[in-house]
Parts: C-alpha cells; structure tokens; sequence
C-alpha cells in the first residue's frame, strides 16, 4: 500500500490522436484550445483528468462505459436540453451508459474528471 502524487504541472499533454476518442471529437476541441491532462491512470483504482474548455466550447451529446465524477473547479458549464448550469465545485454524477453534453460558460472552465475505470467514448 502507498501514495501516488500527481503534480498538474508536472504533466505533459497528452497525444489526443492517440487517446482513443472519437477523431471528430478530438479535432475539434484541438481546434477550440481545449485541453486535458491524465492523472490517476488505475493508481488505486481510480483513472482520473483535469481538464480546461475555453468559453462556449460544447462538447457534444456523448456516453462513456464506466461510471463517472465531475466537479467543476473554475468557471461553469450548463448541460445541453436544458439541464442545469453547474459552477465551481458544484459536481454530477454520470451513471455508465447515460447520454450527455454540455457548454463551458463565458469564462471557460476547469474541471476534473474521476471513473472507477478506463472507460470509452462513444458520440450519440
């Protein structure tokens, strides 16, 4: 048993082309300056991300296969169809499976990203 630290500075970007995610996707939020770092990847079974999405950046209607965390650290995002607008440390719960989207608020936002697995991603 141990600790593992990660240091967001510290933290190279990674090759989004490489990343598994669906090439549109990827593409355009390389386009829009729309950046990750990976963190936790299966150190105590938690795959982990910080992530930062320029103002009005949508990502769009999508589902991954694993459960997820996200809680908003700076500026805010508002969930497509409606759904509410979430600010700093305001958080949602993802169930596997679930179908959503979202739009980073006018300053942008930070946020992090926490699944119990490596998990997918599939655009609706």
């Amino acid at each position: 048993m141990g600790a593992s630290y990660f240091f967001v500075d510290a933290i190279p970007f990674p090759d989004e082309t490489a990343s598994g995610a669906p090439k549109a996707l990827v593409e355009e939020a390389q386009r829009a300056g729309a950046r990750r770092k990976y963190l936790a990847r299966g150190e105590g079974g938690f795959f982990s991300q910080i992530s930062w999405f320029p103002g009005g950046y949508t990502v769009p209607a999508h589902r991954h296969d694993h459960d997820e965390l996200i809680m908003v650290i700076e500026g805010s995002l508002t969930m497509l169809d409606g759904g509410p607008t979430l600010g700093p440390l305001d958080s949602m719960a993802l169930e596997a499976g679930h179908e959503y989207g979202f739009t980073a608020g006018d300053d942008g936002m930070t946020f992090v990203t926490i699944r119990g697995a490596a998990s997918s991603t599939t655009l609706a």
